[in-house]
């Protein structure tokens, strides 16, 4: 297939356009590289089956170059990570709801199935954990803007399904703290990524609040695996799924156990929630996914597990990372 893969220089889009490549397809990246780097596509940039076009998906002249002879779409274009979205949520609004409006619309007009990326994030504090895909939702107040981009991509999800029930063959895949080589400290997967950057400067290994807030982590290539089952099966049209691993493991915990993979023996320091985002800000005690529906639908589990991944991450992390 000829695949166009949107925010394919970024962490997770750069590990799906070296896969589809290596699958044999030809895969049109578009990205406008405000978090993604060229750098990530290294390894393929003279690849010829792979094309990249520099541009906004909200921009329709690049939009529709990127669509041209296209079979099929991984809509992963946004902006991630908390620092970007507490810093401008206006434009993490824009980019994330405008973005996937206006692909939508594009892949509609054209007929091209689509596979939207989005997060765990669209829980929010959670109803009940683990989370499945058609629990509630509880989101907290406008008021704070660490909810813009559960916000936008919630709403990119119901946007995504009602076009669903136009005919658009749609599949959602929504992401549980992937993990592994080319995260970006500042962006997405920045929990590992931060505390592999200090390790490495020999820095202390900041924890934000108590550390006893608990999370569940997915490496990259698990992840990706579970996006090309998603965006390919017959059966995933018109349906979520969390993409993660059922494993949970605190904050504190996962600090401990990078300086135990890293060999380097530096200390953890707890800073307030306050200190770190601003005042208000808030942090989710608990987040771990129900995974039945992608294991039963879909065939997929994840199969590294943390202490492996974070081993190739580090790995990659001493060799291609400066300090």
């Amino acid at each position: 297939m000829h695949v166009l893969v949107t925010g394919g220089a970024g962490f997770i889009g750069s590990h799906l356009v070296e896969r589809l490549l290596a699958e044999g397809h030809t895969v049109t990246v578009l990205d406008d590289f405000s978090g993604g780097r060229p750098e990530n596509l290294a390894a393929v940039l003279d690849h010829p089956r792979l094309r990249l076009l520099r541009g906004d998906v909200t921009d329709p002249h690049i939009r529709s170059a990127a669509l041209d002879g296209i079979d099929t779409v991984f809509h992963l274009a946004a902006v991630v990570g908390v620092p970007r979205v507490l810093a401008d949520p206006l434009r993490t609004l824009q980019v994330n709801v405008l973005g996937t409006e206006r692909m939508l619309a594009a892949c509609a007009q054209r007929g091209l199935p689509i596979c939207l990326a989005s997060s765990s994030e669209v829980y929010g504090k959670g109803v009940r954990w683990p989370a499945a895909e058609d629990d509630d939702l509880r989101l907290g107040p406008p008021t704070s803007p660490r909810w813009a981009y559960a916000v936008s991509k919630l709403l990119d999800e119901h946007l995504a399904l009602a076009w669903a029930r136009h005919g658009l063959p749609v599949r959602i895949v929504r992401y549980f703290n992937v993990y592994g080589p080319r995260a970006d400290p500042a962006g997405y997967g920045y929990v590992i990524a931060r505390f592999l950057d200090q390790a490495l400067r020999g820095e202390p290994l900041t924890v934000y609040g108590d550390g006893r807030q608990t999370r569940s982590f997915i490496y990259v290539s698990d992840a990706v695996e579970g996006t090309l089952r998603a965006g390919t099966h017959p059966a995933a049209v018109g349906k979520i799924f969390n993409i993660g691993r059922a494993e949970e493991i605190s904050i504190r915990e996962l600090a401990e156990k990078v300086r135990t993979i890293t060999g380097r023996p530096v200390p953890i320091r707890f800073v307030p929630l306050p200190e770190a985002y601003g005042p208000g800000f808030e942090d989710l005690p608990r987040r771990v996914p129900d995974v039945r529906q992608a294991r039963t639908l879909l065939g997929f589990e994840a199969r590294v597990t943390l202490e492996e991944g974070l081993k190739r991450t580090w790995e990659w992390w001493r060799a291609c990372r400066r300090v």
